[in-house]
């Protein structure tokens, strides 16, 4: 099968042929429609967070099973899916107490006295956060994907793998924003708007989205926002804290960057919780006052939204089909696996929500 492989960090991915086994007892082979380039991908190319080498990306994505092994009961082949990176395994503390997306079980994943699930001719390949998904085919554990209603596109359905579930999960979920209360959103993208979808179906009160880019503004209004700060011409704190004459219930930062995480925290009213979604480099730290916590506003991190996905995605969906999931919006550009790197390079721009690898075009 065709996949865009990082051998180097700082380098290009590469379109290889790469080799894929065939399903064990709770594994699934998918055929991939639609993988989302994300943000976190890029941080694994240019090296902000290490990852074994080489590796295929994509983790956000969507297709239909091919194969199941002999003990899988959770899908079925033709079944449509979503893909989660996020696998749990069912019976650890962090399972059994809800928490799946916290679960880190080596189970859902091959030993080392095991053929890998994917190969080249070089030798082994591995699988970026239990998935690889900008390849042809993925084979995945089976509590990595869920099955959904077939009469959603998949190209949209991808998206809810990781960007959207992040996003409304941690405004749903990780924070629980209640009706009527205040947000405050830095960073527009793909995780971005979807924290502002989820404040909006929450039913917050005032969602105010920020972002260096002027253009972002209508978008996420589309979403949800009720106002917009352009922070390449203001002081986004100080802004807010006028805004909302004293701070936001809510905070979420979805860019990845230590001081846009301070920002989240000191836009906060007393009692506020600031939630970090985005991924800060490796080594970055976070330098907050102190006696701002007298005040108990609370600083927090958000994985994956907190999520249950084998609820959670299937819910998404039909929200998405009832119109109150903004999906269609989100997507900028339909593209070839050829074309990966050139969109990662229209993501590095900041101008795009998202870039989706469509597989059957």
């Amino acid at each position: 099968m065709k996949a865009a492989v990082l051998r180097e960090v700082g380098k290009p991915l590469q379109i290889e042929d790469v080799q894929i086994n065939k399903p064990g007892p709770h594994e699934v082979l998918i055929r991939t429609v639609a993988a989302g380039l994300c943000h976190s991908d890029l941080h694994f190319m240019e090296g902000s967070y290490p990852h074994p080498l080489p590796a295929v990306l994509g983790h956000e994505s969507a297709g239909i099973v091919e194969q199941v092994g002999s003990e899988v009961r959770t899908v079925k082949v033709g079944d449509h899916v979503i893909t989660c990176l996020s696998a749990y395994c069912g019976h650890c503390e962090s399972c059994l107490t809800g928490h799946l997306s916290l679960c880190v079980s080596p189970e859902t994943k091959r030993g080392a006295d095991e053929e890998p699930r994917l190969t080249t001719s070089a030798g082994p390949m591995i699988q970026f956060l239990n998935l690889s998904s900008f390849a042809e085919h993925m084979l995945i554990h089976e509590h990595a994907c869920v099955a959904i209603r077939k009469d959603m596109p998949l190209d949209r359905a991808a998206l809810i793998g990781c960007s959207v579930m992040t996003g409304v999960g941690a405004a749903i979920h990780t924070s629980s924003v209640r009706p009527g209360e205040t947000v405050a959103v830095i960073g527009c993208g793909g995780v971005g708007l979807s924290a502002i979808n989820g404040a909006a179906i929450a039913g917050a009160g005032r969602i105010i989205a920020i972002d260096m880019v002027a253009s972002k503004g209508n978008l996420a209004m589309e979403f949800g926002a009720t106002d917009f700060i352009d922070a390449s011409q203001t002081d986004a704190v100080k802004e807010v804290l006028e805004m909302t004459k004293g701070g936001v219930h809510h905070s979420f930062e979805a860019i990845g960057l230590s001081k846009t995480a301070e920002q989240a925290f000191n836009m906060l009213r007393r009692g506020g919780t600031a939630n970090i979604i985005g991924m800060i480099p490796v080594g970055q730290s976070i330098t907050l006052m102190g006696a701002a916590f007298l005040g108990e506003k609370k600083l927090q991190g958000s994985m994956m939204g907190s999520n249950r996905f084998p609820v959670d995605m299937p819910r998404l969906v039909d929200f998405y089909m009832n119109g109150k999931l903004k999906l269609d919006q989100m997507i900028s550009q339909r593209i070839k696996l050829e074309q990966v790197n050139e969109g990662f390079a229209d993501m590095k721009r900041g101008e795009l929500a998202r870039s989706v690898i469509m597989f059957n075009i």
